[in-house]
């Protein structure tokens, strides 16, 4: 798909991409949480649908996805934050897609989310970055999100000793992260667009 293809259709699909956008943003604000202890919880949410954005067209295939897609990246962290379950994030889901929309968009969400663990490791071990691998648009989710996250560290409003301390984190995290969700399939759903990988390595040297 090209870049232009995939920006007229978000934007032809923008009033329910919208919807979505705002039912996320009201289902963290509900369980009270924050980005960087200041910042609505949206705040990163809508970071990581921008990477969706920018990106989208190098591993979206049809226009069936492109709802999908940005659910993905509004709702990725609702069951391991905002206390949803698998069927809560498929019915949610249901709203705005069709059955088989909606089960593409929970998979995407179910894959996202950390396994149980003490431990930064222990929550994302072999198993979870297996299950990136293995759902369609999961990896480049889980890119955009480290995107999200890596450039909000190295930027001036997350300058604080506790961003300075996580850009460590995901510099010295990056090649066993980035080998972790980097799938052996040829359909593009599973890939990482280049681009996208080399603004997050430029962040973190």
């Amino acid at each position: 798909m090209t870049a232009i293809e995939f920006r007229q259709l978000a934007e032809k699909h923008g009033p329910t991409i919208d919807s979505i956008r705002k039912s996320a943003h009201e289902l963290h604000q509900s369980v009270g949480q924050k980005y960087d202890k200041e910042h609505p919880y949206g705040f990163h949410l809508d970071m990581v649908a921008d990477g969706v954005r920018e990106f989208g067209q190098a591993v979206c295939v049809s226009e069936d996805d492109i709802v999908p897609l940005f659910f993905g990246a509004f709702y990725h962290d609702s069951m391991e934050d905002a206390r949803l379950t698998y069927n809560d994030v498929k019915e949610i889901a249901l709203q705005w897609m069709n059955p088989d929309q909606a089960l593409m968009a929970a998979e995407m969400v179910y894959a996202l989310t950390n396994e149980k663990g003490r431990t930064r490791a222990e929550r994302a071990n072999d198993k979870y970055y297996q299950g990136i691998r293995e759902t369609p648009y999961a990896p480049f989710l889980k890119l955009s999100d480290r995107l999200a996250n890596a450039g909000y560290s190295c930027s001036q409003a997350g300058s604080g000793a506790g961003n300075s301390r996580m850009k460590q984190v995901y510099s010295s995290e990056w090649p066993h992260f980035l080998a972790a969700i980097t799938s052996a399939s040829e359909d593009v759903r599973y890939s990482l667009p280049p681009e996208m990988v080399e603004r997050v390595r430029s962040l973190l040297e």
